[in-house]
């Protein structure tokens, strides 16, 4: 059956059915089989597994392009390849909208981005989150201009639904040139292996151009978004596997900037003593070990979501339970590059803090930081701006903030990395901490570099001075004395005293200047 054409009916109600059922369908067997046949599922098996069973109201699902020439006048299927609609997860309402590659690709045209336009609306003004699953292929090259400025309305209302309603992408197939700005705009990336590629110019460009020579996946593939340009956040073997995860995520997220997040009943007892972790992090400040051994140790059940696990590793940002509390957590990762901050790593911690404060999540903070990366190459790609990334958006964030010296906080890294100069709301340190402008070695280098020098056992008098340093600027509780930190605290202690603490912050108000709004460094 032709896909403008309606199937024979006896009155309106059987009419009514089976425009639906060809709505519902899709438009032919011969595309379903071939959409199956590149391991993807079609459009409405992707919503059932992303909305609790039974859930979906589908909007417009009648709805068809008014296009005329190159052949569209005689091609006009229901839904116009996109699924719009509105469902549940975990009881929670949640809107979608979902390409259809069967249908012209999953190409935009006008009617199919006034769906997603009208879909996009009614999330903001539902106050719910919104769930993209992408596959397609771009603007609909023969309906022109009009394509191009239905992609310019989806961006207009990312960017103003942005720090509103949660939004995320899902990639499921195949999006190229300016449609990938969309994704880019929203708060989390999902991507599945294989299936799925990025990119704004694809390979026969590239390959025109600079000459070299590169397929899809190894241009715009999950991995690569990942672990090497950061645009994924999440990436998963098959759809399966991803769309459950988006659930997850979804579960544990407040629906909008109105609300605080959902707090679930917790049987992980608040006041568990942490032994471990004493045998988890080395005293000596220069020995590596897993940061993620010690929020696992910390938090509800061991669990969590990280976010952009693949990429800049040498920051953790992560979501998790405390008391039932959800949290974000930020912490350097001695496991890569010592946990020292980069220009990646800034980036990454700044973006995830300003999201935690957009929706009312409480930042816990865990610090062992030797500093900022020293190189030629850092600072002539701007380290100085993009730290201040990080630093901007801990100084603006009004969420509850708690921060821990683990072991080592040194210089600027220290202050960045939400000290309470910076406004944190609560800091603990761990008796082994050392929070200084730099190490001991290094600062008795620059300060007794002369007597150093000039003494006749050069290697004795800078071990001296070391020593000395550290007694009198490096001891555990030098910080304590001063006010720098609230407390110094068992480390058998941390998952008590961080729930007592994001528990007494959950009134917190803060009062902000009248502004439109802030220049963030870029």
């Amino acid at each position: 059956m032709a896909e403008d054409q309606a199937p024979p009916a006896t009155g309106p109600a059987e009419e009514l059915a089976g425009l639906k059922r060809l709505a519902f369908d899709g438009p032919s067997e011969q595309a379903t089989a071939a959409q199956l046949a590149k391991g993807k599922r079609t459009v409405r098996q992707r919503i059932d597994l992303l909305l609790d069973p039974g859930s979906f109201q589908e909007v417009e699902p009648l709805r068809r392009h008014r296009a005329a020439g190159f052949g569209l006048e005689d091609r006009r299927p229901y839904t116009d390849g996109v699924v719009t609609g509105w469902g549940t997860v975990e009881g929670r309402t949640v809107f979608v909208y979902a390409h259809d590659f069967r249908i012209f690709g999953g190409a935009l045209g006008e009617a199919h981005a006034q769906k997603i336009h009208k879909i996009m609306d009614m999330a903001v003004a539902a106050g719910a989150p919104l769930v993209s699953l992408n596959d397609g292929a771009g603007a609909r090259i023969q309906e022109g201009v009009t394509a191009l400025a239905g992609y310019g309305g989806i961006f207009r209302r990312n960017s103003r639904a942005s720090g509103v309603i949660p939004q995320i992408s899902v990639m499921l197939g195949p999006c190229a040139g300016g449609a990938a700005y969309s994704p880019a705009l929203t708060d989390f990336v999902f991507m599945v292996r294989d299936t799925a590629q990025m990119f704004i110019t694809g390979p026969d460009v590239v390959r025109a151009v600079t000459g070299e020579e590169i397929d899809h996946n190894g241009l715009g593939g999950a991995d690569v978004h990942a672990g090497t340009s950061g645009v994924c956040h999440f990436a998963f073997d098959d759809e399966e596997t991803c769309l459950e995860q988006v659930r997850q995520l979804i579960a544990i997220l407040p629906a909008n900037n109105r609300e605080a997040p959902p707090r679930s009943d917790c049987d992980d007892p608040a006041g568990r003593r942490c032994d471990a972790l004493a045998d988890l992090v080395p005293v000596h400040g220069s020995l590596p070990y897993d940061m993620r051994r010690v929020i696992e140790e910390i938090v509800d059940y061991g669990e969590h979501i990280e976010v952009h696990e693949s990429w800049a590793g040498n920051v953790i940002c992560t979501l998790a339970g405390l008391g039932g509390h959800i949290v974000g957590i930020v912490a350097n990762q001695p496991l890569s590059m010592a946990g020292v901050l980069d220009i990646k790593a800034s980036e990454k911690a700044a973006r995830f803090v300003r999201f935690c404060d957009a929706f009312n999540i409480p930042i816990v903070t865990l610090v062992d930081v030797p500093g900022f990366l020293p190189g030629v190459g850092q600072e002539h790609d701007g380290i100085i701006r993009h730290g201040a990334k990080l630093l901007y958006a801990y100084c603006n964030a009004t969420v509850p903030r708690i921060s821990l010296v683990l072991r080592k906080a040194y210089g600027g890294a220290y202050i960045v990395m939400d000290s309470r100069s910076i406004g944190a709301d609560l800091g603990f340190a761990w008796p082994t901490n050392e929070i200084a402008v730099m190490g001991a070695e290094g600062a008795a280098n620059v300060i007794f570099r002369r007597e150093i020098a000039a003494a006749d056992d050069p290697d004795e008098t800078r071990a001296r001075l070391v020593k000395e340093y550290k007694a009198k600027l490096m001891h555990p509780y030098y910080a304590a004395e001063r006010g720098l930190v609230d407390d110094v605290i068992d480390p058998a202690d941390t998952r008590a005293v961080l729930i007592r603490s994001v528990e007494m912050l959950q009134s917190k108000h803060a009062d902000l200047p009248a502004r439109k709004h802030g220049n963030s460094p870029q």
